[in-house]
């Protein structure tokens, strides 16, 4: 069983992905560096939370 992601990180990643789709992989590391660069005054620890999520989402659409 994994975490429960809030609404706040859902949507903050929905809308990332929806406006810059082209710069999330199914890399994490890659995804990490593209949300610091697309966010400001996010904490490390919530970047890596959305990054995460990220990451989770761009594999599952890639194999469907």
């Amino acid at each position: 069983m994994g975490r429960i992601k809030t609404s706040l990180i859902k949507r903050i990643t929905f809308e990332l992905i929806e406006k810059h789709k082209n710069a999330f992989t199914a890399d994490f590391n890659h995804n990490k560096l593209a949300v610091s660069k697309l966010t400001t005054g996010t904490s490390p620890k919530l970047r890596n939370i959305i990054a995460g999520y990220a990451t989770r989402l761009t594999r599952k659409g890639s194999s469907q």
